[in-house]
């Protein structure tokens, strides 16, 4: 995701990787922050929703980290819900023990 943001912001800056201008630079030139920070942030935005609302909400009754009966298949575990927003957590210095 950082790569493509990285090479549209070049190409609305008029620059290639062959000039070897350094990624910082491009991004204070255009003025705009890193998308793997955004998303972090709505993520633990829409998170935080989630958490307010009463326990007998649907969206609360979800099991973030609900393990599926059945054969596993090739390849990398797919990343949960629950790691994810303990990753995120753990990024801005929680120590990322909620109760999900």
């Amino acid at each position: 995701m950082g790569v493509a943001e990285m090479r549209m912001l070049r190409w609305m800056c008029g620059h290639t990787k062959n000039d070897k201008i350094r990624n910082e630079n491009i991004r204070s030139k255009v003025g705009v922050a890193e998308i793997e920070g955004n998303v972090r942030e709505n993520r633990l935005r829409w998170f935080g929703h989630v958490q307010r609302r009463s326990t007998d909400a649907l969206v609360r009754r979800c099991d973030y980290g609900a393990e599926v009966q059945g054969r596993r298949g090739r390849g990398r575990p797919r990343k949960t819900l629950k790691k994810t927003l303990r990753k995120d957590l753990r990024v801005l210095g929680f120590n990322g023990g909620h109760d999900t």
